[in-house]
């Protein structure tokens, strides 16, 4: 499967972000002498304004001015979500493009992919190279995400291990198994301890110390809504992605013909070629 579609992640952090924040907030209807002049501050038309259907934000009241504030911020975080989202999708791809496994141990049907086998670029670049940075506040949030998501996943690939298999190299008949294809197993199939970083509340808190700003507003919100949909995009992409054509190679030191016609292949490796995650 290829890297997440950016309209995924999208919808799924917006999902995650909508409605748990009220704008103005802390408001509260004033009431006595105060509420009266309050409700006499405005035109009829004023104190019953439609809210915009799927706004990020709740609006403390029907009041127009109430209204026009979380629609005017809600549009701008959705903005933001949506740019964000599609930088990390595109260097998901761009990094899945890339990713090789390279020195793992092979013998007979047996291919080991030992941690650090697994090798990719730098994700962070990838992500940040496409994030929103419109404002220097925009930027501070990208560079938050982007470095909690590449080194959360920088842990993931370095300890990354698994076994695939490669069935002729059991009994091949010549002094060195050529390069053959792997059989696809899925990347559920492989484990890392560093998967545990990859967790929703490991990339917030990430974000967060990432940040070092504890009053930005609502980023608590919107870094927990951006980490639950990559994770939500990770499980998917983990059990649907296929890690296939790592092609194996290696000797077969019992070759000895007449007498042994074939061997099994014994401490081979593999070719280090992109591509192998589909």
């Amino acid at each position: 499967m290829p890297a997440p579609q950016a309209s995924m992640m999208q919808n799924l952090a917006k999902q995650n972000f909508r409605g748990k924040i009220t704008l103005p907030m802390d408001w509260q209807q004033p009431s006595g002498d105060a509420g009266k002049q309050y409700g006499d501050a405005f035109k009829p038309e004023e104190k019953s304004a439609v809210p915009k259907p799927m706004c990020l934000f709740k609006d403390a009241s029907s009041n127009k001015y109430h209204v026009d504030a979380a629609t005017k911020v809600g549009d701008k975080f959705e903005k933001f979500i949506d740019g964000m989202c599609s930088a990390i999708c595109s260097g998901w791809s761009q990094w899945q493009s890339l990713a090789m496994f390279t020195g793992t141990l092979h013998n007979a049907t047996v291919v080991s992919a030992l941690p650090g086998n697994l090798q990719g670029p730098p994700l962070f670049p990838l992500i940040f190279a496409s994030a929103p940075k419109g404002t220097a506040q925009e930027m501070k949030y990208s560079k938050a995400i982007a470095q909690a998501i590449g080194t959360a996943w920088q842990t993931w690939q370095v300890g990354f291990l698994a076994t695939l298999q490669c069935a002729p190299h059991a009994a091949f008949p010549g002094p060195m198994g050529p390069p053959v294809p792997t059989a696809p197993m899925p990347v559920a199939s492989g484990s890392s301890p560093g998967e545990a970083g990859l967790s929703d509340s490991a990339l917030k808190g990430m974000m967060m110390g990432n940040l070092g700003d504890p009053q930005a507003l609502h980023q608590k919100e919107l870094f927990e809504a951006i980490a639950k949909a990559f994770k939500s995009c990770f499980d998917t992409w983990k059990t649907s992605t296929q890690m296939a054509n790592v092609m194996a190679m290696g000797p077969i030191p019992t070759f000895a013909p007449p007498l042994v016609p074939c061997g099994p292949v014994v401490c081979g490796t593999n070719l280090p070629i992109p591509g192998v995650l589909t």
